[in-house]
């Protein structure tokens, strides 16, 4: 990779900045545009990255509007993008995201973990995992890890640890060695048109796999077996909740493994850890090893992220987007504080998500006993007529009451949110409002 050229469309995106931040590590020159400043952007500019949030092609640094610079760019990137037609027409090498992530990882064993939910935690416990028991690795992850503030982690280049996303069926274009699926529900159907096309995806993917499958058991596919809540290949019993996680003992084709710990709340997150398990067993690291580590589990930001408890205020951060992630994060706040009132944040992300799972959504949101709902996060999408906020707001029946405000008008009202639980969620940019929300309470 050394002295190498890549310039980056989007490299702000939470895919593609953990590549860019591995290409700048081994010696690679790296720069890109995106389209708006963010926490990742800052980080990699101190990396020694030159970003530019100006879309013009005469905004490219010197040096990288060569026909020799490697071009790499999310799907989220327009066609007409002025830099991205310059570079087509240039006659650059370009590479959508996935495909450039599959060929960097095509010549060494890789791990990939793939499902509508649970993606980004099972692989950054995977790659925490791969940390404690020593081993070279490398881990793309989507999500910024606790343990070391990054979406990257390496302790060499043996095995690559994916995060393989279904969108724009992405995942498609790598070649695991190893893979394991956490949950196929429908999602991103302005892809996939109706959940039987998502389905059919993950069953292509699941083809791709070379060695083991690894699937949460009850799901449509052929493989090894996991579940917290039944016996299969690799299953746990005598869960019960232990300070801010879970003790259990845990079974597998080959030990019983009892009095282990998991170090985060959700019983979603202890399946994620035992999917996670399962790979690195499955790879052939050492069980007891494993479990031992799974202790010691800092968690991902935005993932069930705990910034503030006390007698008044619990305050919890979440990138839950869909209505099962929603749901789960519902549960996990009942089960730890049973009976205390809530109150949801919720920035809906996607006016094709918001439309497509409305009645989810409301029924969810409903569960909560009072609920605020910011205007919609477009991301890459324009608006679709007769979806917004207020719509999706006239169908959630909660004990209190439920608003749809600006994030200014959020600010003014944080402090005075009467509910014990606050948790803010959403996969837009609401998670730059937590600290600033913090400040008020």
């Amino acid at each position: 990779m050394e002295n190498k050229f890549f310039y980056f469309l989007g490299i702000g995106g939470i895919g593609m900045s953990s590549i860019a931040r591995f290409l700048c590590s081994k010696g690679a020159k790296v720069a890109g545009y995106d389209k708006t400043p963010s926490d990742i952007t800052e980080v990699l500019m101190d990396l020694g990255i030159e970003i530019t949030f100006d879309e013009d092609k005469h905004a490219i640094p010197p040096g990288f509007n060569s026909d020799q610079v490697i071009v790499i760019y999310t799907p989220a990137i327009p066609r007409n993008h002025p830099q991205k037609l310059f570079f087509e027409g240039n006659g650059n090498s370009m590479f959508k995201r996935a495909k450039f992530l599959g060929e960097l990882t095509s010549n060494s064993p890789n791990l990939a973990v793939a499902g509508t939910h649970g993606k980004t935690t099972t692989t950054a416990i995977l790659a925490h995992l791969f940390k404690s028991l020593n081993q070279s690795f490398t881990a793309f992850v989507g999500g910024i890890m606790n343990e070391n503030q990054s979406n990257l982690m390496s302790n060499g280049d043996k095995v690559f640890l994916v995060e393989a996303d279904e969108f724009d069926r992405s995942f498609l274009s790598l070649s695991p060695t190893l893979a394991c699926v956490t949950s196929m529900d429908a999602d991103h159907l302005d892809v996939y048109g109706n959940a039987e096309e998502l389905k059919a995806s993950y069953r292509l993917f699941a083809e791709k796999v070379s060695d083991k499958l690894i699937v949460e058991k009850g799901l449509p596919l052929v493989g090894v077996t996991y579940s917290i809540y039944e016996e299969a290949d690799y299953y746990m019993t005598n869960i019960k909740p232990e300070g801010f996680g879970y003790s259990f003992d845990l079974i597998t084709p080959n030990n019983r493994i009892t009095g282990q710990y998991f170090s985060q709340l959700g019983l979603h997150n202890l399946s994620n850890a035992l999917a996670a398990f399962a790979l690195a067993s499955s790879f052939g690291l050492s069980e007891k090893d494993l479990s031992s580590a799974l202790s010691s589990f800092k968690g991902v930001k935005r993932r069930l992220q705990l910034h503030l408890e006390n007698d008044n205020h619990v305050f919890i951060d979440d990138y839950a987007h869909h209505p099962t992630e929603i749901k789960a994060v519902y549960d996990t706040l009942e089960n730890a504080y049973p009976g205390v009132s809530k109150c949801a944040i919720f920035q809906p992300h996607l006016f094709s998500r918001t439309r497509d799972f409305s009645e989810d959504f409301s029924k969810v949101l409903s569960l909560f006993d009072r609920v605020i709902l910011l205007p919609i996060y477009p991301a890459r999408e324009l608006p679709i007529p007769g979806v917004h906020s207020d719509v999706l707001a006239s169908k959630i029946t909660c004990n209190d009451r439920v608003e749809v405000m600006s994030k200014e008008e959020l600010h003014d009202e944080f402090s005075k949110i009467s509910q014990r639980i606050k948790v803010v969620l959403g996969a837009g940019d609401i998670g730059r409002e937590v600290e600033k929300l913090k400040q008020t309470i």
